[in-house]
C-alpha cells in the first residue's frame, strides 16, 4: 500500500503502535509530546524577546545619535551609560538567559521525552496524534489520506 492510498485504518508507516503498548501509555505520551509543544513555543517567544530587546538596544545608537545631532549631549551620555547595553536583569544579557533555559530547562525536557518515547513506544513519536487522525478520516476522501502519496521510484 502506498503512503496515500486509503485502504484501511492503520496510520502510516512509522507511526503504527508497537504491540502491548497501551492506550494509557499513548494518553500519556500524548500528554507528554503536548508539554513538550507548548516549551517549544515558550522557547520561541524567548528567542523574540531575545530579538526584540536586542534590536530595541541598537536602535538607542539612533537615539544617542540624535540627541547628540539636537544638542542634548548630557542626554545622550545618560543613555548611553544608563540603558544601552544594559543587562536586563542581574549578570545576564538576553542571549544568556536563553541560553540557561536551553540547558537547564528545555535541553533536559527534550531528551526525557524523547527516552520515554523510544523506552516506552518502541522510538514511535506522535502516536497519539496518529491514531485521533485516522478516527477522523473520512475514507475515500483525497485530502484525508493516511499520508502523502509516494512519488515516482521511491521504494
Amino acid at each position: 500500500m502506498s503512503g496515500g492510498d486509503d485502504e484501511g485504518t492503520a496510520p502510516v508507516p512509522g507511526h503504527e503502535r508497537p504491540s502491548g503498548v497501551s492506550d494509557a501509555t499513548v494518553e500519556a505520551l500524548g500528554a507528554l509530546s503536548k508539554a513538550l509543544e507548548t516549551t517549544e513555543r515558550a522557547r520561541g517567544h524567548l528567542y523574540g524577546f531575545h530579538q526584540l530587546t536586542g534590536t530595541a538596544d541598537l536602535e538607542l545608537d539612533d537615539a544617542v545619535r540624535l540627541l547628540r545631532r539636537a544638542g542634548h549631549h548630557r542626554e545622550a551620555d545618560t543613555v548611553e551609560r544608563e540603558i544601552l547595553g544594559r543587562n536586563v536583569i542581574p549578570g545576564h544579557w538576553t542571549f544568556q538567559i536563553v541560553e540557561a533555559y536551553d540547558a537547564t530547562y528545555h535541553r533536559p525536557f527534550t531528551e526525557l521525552e524523547q527516552r520515554l518515547v523510544r523506552d516506552l513506544a518502541g522510538g514511535r513519536d506522535h502516536l497519539y496524534e496518529a491514531e485521533l487522525k485516522e478516527r477522523r478520516r473520512t475514507p475515500g476522501h483525497p485530502d484525508h489520506t493516511a499520508g502523502p502519496p509516494r512519488s515516482a521510484g521511491a521504494g
